[in-house]
């Protein structure tokens, strides 16, 4: 009888073990996920409520710029590009004419960029008749300020757009911590599980409302966060240079005009809507100026001879050495970014679509479904339904916290006293901040004020703990 009961014990001490292990590790991620989403939720509504915003772009510009971006009648022929452009110099003697914009829309007026008095611009001109049917500063356009607030939050600058991204990178990791947490342990059920149990109460209830619809959407959010991330400061920056390395980005030959050259002038600073591969291709130089400088009919000849996709921006020459830069980056299929020699209309660089490489691509079909193009208006229905799943699982979890959290305590996730999980744990994190450095920068700073600050402020570590 005793061999029996002593057999029997062992395997009850392991299963006791096992359950700790896992109770530990589970309030450790708990404790994780409670944190980041304490920080980062309400970066994360400015970024849902400014994508929502940002998907719907054509129909709201449409709507507010309706007088400015259509003429009233389509007549049977249009000014020459070059007399357009006149037109805006005559009302506008003191500006320089940055770039020129043409759609396919017969109804569309043309879209002129202008620098006036240091202002950029976008002057509106009916193709037909020549008249200015007005302006609009290019910071103050609707659009632009949701997008501000989308990649910079309202104020500009490094640091905000840092912040962006830090959030964005953390929701990725609230994703996949929270389907740690949500994932069934006990009795297979779909209440509470993939239906929410909507005759519950109080926090139960809340947490349903949470955690199911954050099931349902963790993948598409996932999508939503990865590809808005190329156009990161940081990591953007590295998925770029991944992609150059591993030959998968811009072509080559993109960059086998010249060798090695002093200073480079990159796309993005001379050329309007480039697409995300080509932002950081290198501008190469007009011959020397022996010939008087094409005309922008010539240019749209060019144009329209390389079967460049309306709409399509024309970015005009900055100095002698210059180029015209015809661009492209609606429709992934259609994405071109074109380098003209202003004098003899040789084309310097010639960059489409079909020339990335797998990475580059895949890329751009995400900008595209992260921005509501890439298949029209199912696009931006699912991409609306995303962001305001997202912002409804933040609101549910502020209510679910609210619900639970002790008077006079912040409510946290008691610390695991297992050390080995929480030191396991917390080189998981490492690593992921190894793929997102702005992330790793973050865990040490909270590791050290966790350590080392936070316990010397007793009021303060009474309200953590």
């Amino acid at each position: 009888m005793e061999a029996v009961k002593v057999e029997n014990v062992i395997p009850n001490q392991q299963k006791r073990s096992e359950k700790r292990v896992k109770a530990s590790l589970y309030q450790t991620v708990w404790r994780w996920h409670f944190y980041a989403g304490l920080i980062f939720s309400p970066f994360l509504i400015i970024l849902a409520f400014s994508g929502a915003v940002y998907l719907f772009k054509p129909q709201i510009e449409s709507m507010l710029y309706k007088d400015l971006y259509y003429v009233q009648e389509a007549g049977s022929s249009t000014l020459s590009p070059s007399a357009q452009v006149e037109k805006i110099k005559e009302n506008y003697p003191e500006g320089t004419i940055t770039s020129y914009k043409t759609y396919d829309d017969p109804s569309r007026t043309t879209e002129i960029g202008l620098i006036d008095n240091g202002q950029m611009s976008s002057v509106f001109i009916n193709p037909y008749s020549g008249e200015i049917t007005g302006s609009l500063k290019n910071e103050e356009k609707f659009i632009e300020i949701s997008k501000k607030l989308h990649s910079e939050l309202i104020v500009g600058g490094t640091v905000a757009n840092r912040i962006v991204e830090l959030a964005a990178c953390w929701g990725a990791i609230l994703l996949l911590t929270g389907l740690y947490i949500w994932w069934p342990r006990n009795k297979a059920s779909i209440w509470g599980t993939i239906l929410p149990r909507f005759n519950a109460k109080g926090k139960t209830f809340w947490r349903d409302m949470h955690a199911v619809p954050a099931f349902w959407l963790s993948l598409f959010i996932f999508i939503l966060i990865a590809t808005g991330l190329p156009w990161s400061g940081v990591l953007g920056e590295q998925i770029n240079r991944l992609a150059t390395a591993t030959n998968t980005g811009t072509p080559p030959f993109a960059y086998s005009w010249a060798e090695k050259p002093e200073s480079v002038t990159l796309t993005k600073d001379i050329a309007q809507d480039i697409p995300w591969a080509n932002k950081n291709l290198p501008v190469p130089d007009s011959t020397a100026a022996t010939y008087l400088p094409l005309s922008l009919e010539d240019i749209v000849y060019i144009a329209e001879k390389e079967n460049i996709k309306k709409p399509y921006t024309i970015s005009m020459p900055d100095g002698e050495k210059g180029v015209y830069t015809i661009s492209h980056d609606q429709t992934p299929a259609d994405l071109a970014t074109l380098h003209i020699d202003q004098y003899s209309g040789a084309i310097l660089s010639n960059v489409r679509f079909k020339d990335f490489g797998i990475t580059a691509k895949l890329i751009e079909a995400g900008i595209a479904l992260h921005e509501g193009r890439l298949f029209g208006i199912a696009n931006q229905i699912l991409g609306l339904i995303v962001c305001l799943g997202l912002i409804g699982i933040v609101i549910s979890s502020f209510i679910m916290w609210r619900k639970r959290k002790p008077e006079g305590k912040l409510g946290a996730p008691a610390k695991s006293k297992d050390k080995k999980i929480t030191r396991t744990v917390f080189f998981i994190m490492l690593i992921m901040g190894m793929i997102m450095p702005l992330v790793g920068i973050s865990i040490i700073m909270m590791f050290l004020l966790d350590r080392f600050v936070f316990p010397r402020i007793k009021p303060l570590k009474a309200w953590l703990n």
